[in-house]
């Protein structure tokens, strides 16, 4: 687009394209979709959580709905991320653009992210929710609650450990971290408590992102708030000296930690651009959680339309694999059609396998390059059919792709005869979908819920399951189990925990163990280096050797690019 006089007018940031976005008060925009005034709890005239009593009876509505759910996932990622969350929001606008009944799901921002690397999780360009800026900072305070719920239970273990430590607490055996809503590298291994009569029991100690804790994992696994409760109180802290586990509630810390979560359990809802209702609520990380929003949150949106589109973090090795799994198997759920985002930038990257990413280098690259990251793309496809479900490719455009490169990732799809549309709902919303939404729609009517399958059966031995994944999705040749891994399998089988599904904790950056190989590597092994259990969420989690819970601001952090004016005027968040 150009002025009058010829000179390229300036794009738009999304934060402009919020603030110029006319909103409904969230009461009016819901009321149609079968939410009243007394169902929500107001954060403003554009926020909201929706109430217990509300929540219930969505779930009953759900059952007068076509519960047709849509998992949007991705290849491999740049690290600037490839629109995975712009798509999420696009497709659901989209479907309802084109006369289907749709709702999304998203996770909530975290702070460490925000002012990290990728800046804002709230979509972009005409494809975004809002408000934005109260999404991405501080929201409902969701992860404030987390994050002081998950700090109290640390308090009160340490005081057991230093006021008699009636528990027979091994100092040597606290497994319940500190934890913080930013990346501080600085606070991954620290060491807590000086000692003396008002020093505290010293011991080594560090912090995990709030979005890393169990308790974000069990507060969007709950059903409801006494499941919550359940699920806390199961959580282990620590273990004594004969190596029994220590919980929550040996601690008496169930009742204070989740009455700090009162509130934090009760999905948020807000809108889209376009006014589509959205579900922002719960944050786990895909590479050290779950990945995905609430349940609480999809079985609300089952009862407000017969589409809700959710998203699973990073790439499908490790998003979707875990949805699959783990979301699906708890929130007995299927999904009818996963979405697979691309983008030419993500081809290229691979392409050229490159690691550190070179942007500039990476835009330079023709489409041998875009072709010779087919190898990434075709493994993310082949893992997701491995579940019985379609797949539909999305190629998110950016502004310099070009039309050949485009199209030659839409003709190796056909040539496997996998759906795919170009995307272009960051600039023109659901009007830059149509193809996408409709291959979507097209997937979910001739999909059979009865096609859909785990990967591995509950009853499998945790060897094998950990094996399972790095071999069936990672396209490792085997894994190699390093320091405590395998005498931490042989406690969590002594301590029951041997059906429950696992979690595994890898890099985001391969889809193998190491950050630098790009592609689809093969001749390698998966080393595992501690495997412990998330008990009141339900599964163990698979440490691989290079896997942080606490992430590092990088060099330049995109908060070093934001700024507020006088007025109250934000610019740099993105």
């Amino acid at each position: 687009m150009s002025s009058q006089d010829g000179t390229p007018e300036p794009i738009p940031t999304d934060y402009e394209i919020a603030q110029s976005t006319e909103m409904e008060p969230i009461w009016e925009l819901v009321e149609p979709w079968g939410l009243g005034l007394d169902d929500l709890q107001y954060f403003g005239e554009y926020t909201a959580k929706v109430k217990h009593h509300a929540i219930e009876r969505l779930r009953e509505q759900a059952e007068e709905k076509a519960n047709n759910l849509v998992l949007v996932t991705g290849m491999t990622p740049t690290p600037k991320g490839e629109g995975k969350t712009v798509t999420t929001v696009g497709l659901g606008q989209t479907l309802n653009h084109i006369g289907e009944e749709a709702t999304i799901a998203i996770r909530e921002p975290s702070l460490g992210p925000v002012f990290g690397v990728k800046g804002g999780a709230a979509g972009g360009g005409r494809s975004q929710v809002l408000p934005m800026e109260d999404i991405n900072l501080h929201f409902t305070g969701d992860l404030h609650a987390l994050t002081s719920a998950h700090n109290l239970i640390a308090a009160m273990a340490d005081a057991r450990l230093s006021q008699g430590n009636d528990l027979d607490i091994d100092v040597n055996d606290v497994a319940w971290p500190r934890a913080l809503d930013m990346n501080d590298r600085a606070l991954r291994e620290t060491v807590v408590g000086l000692g003396g009569k008002s020093g505290g029991t010293p011991r080594e100690d560090n912090f995990i992102l709030t979005a890393a804790s169990e308790l974000m994992a069990v507060l969007c696994l709950a059903d409801d708030l006494g499941d919550l409760k359940e699920r806390v109180a199961q959580m282990i802290v620590a273990y004594d000296t004969d190596g029994n586990p220590v919980t929550v509630d040996d601690i008496e810390a169930t009742g204070p930690a989740t009455m700090l979560l009162r509130d934090a359990i009760k999905p948020n809802i807000v809108q889209t651009i376009e006014g589509t209702p959205a579900f922002v609520h719960g944050g786990p990380f895909a590479n050290i959680a779950h990945g995905t929003n609430s349940l609480m949150a999809d079985k609300a949106a089952f009862g407000l339309a017969d589409y809700l589109v959710t998203e699973a973090g990073f790439g499908s090795d490790l998003g979707a694999e875990k949805f699959m799994n783990v979301v699906c198997r708890m929130g007995d759920m299927t999904p009818n059609a996963v979405v697979l985002v691309s983008s030419v930038r993500a081809l290229k990257y691979h392409g050229l396998d490159m690691w550190p990413a070179d942007f500039d280098e990476i835009d330079a690259a023709g489409v041998d390059a875009v072709e010779a990251g087919f190898e990434n793309l075709d493994r993310h496809i082949s893992n997701l059919q491995k579940f019985g479900m379609p797949v539909v490719v999305a190629v998110n455009r950016f502004p310099d792709d070009t039309d050949e490169e485009v199209q030659a990732v839409l003709d190796h799809c056909a040539e496997l005869g996998v759906r795919a549309a170009e995307s272009e709902v960051f600039e023109h919303g659901s009007e830059g979908g149509e193809a996408l939404g409709e291959h979507v729609v097209d997937a979910v009517e001739t999909s059979d819920e009865d096609d859909f399958e785990y990967l591995y059966p509950d009853d499998a031995p945790i060897q094998e399951k950990i094996e399972t994944v790095a071999t069936e999705i990672y396209g490792a040749d085997g894994v190699k189990f390093t320091g405590s891994a395998l005498d931490d399998i042989d406690r969590m089988d002594d301590l029951g925990f041997g059906d429950v599904p696992v979690v595994m904790s890898k890099t985001f950056h391969s889809l193998s163990d190491d950050a630098s190989k790009k592609g689809a590597p093969s001749g390698w092994e998966l080393e595992i280096s501690e495997v412990y259990p998330s008990a009141g969420a339900g599964f163990l989690v698979a440490l691989t050797a290079d896997a942080l819970t606490m992430p590092g601001l990088p060099q330049r952090p995109a908060a070093a690019d934001m700024d507020i004016d006088d007025d109250g005027n934000i610019s740099g968040l993105f």
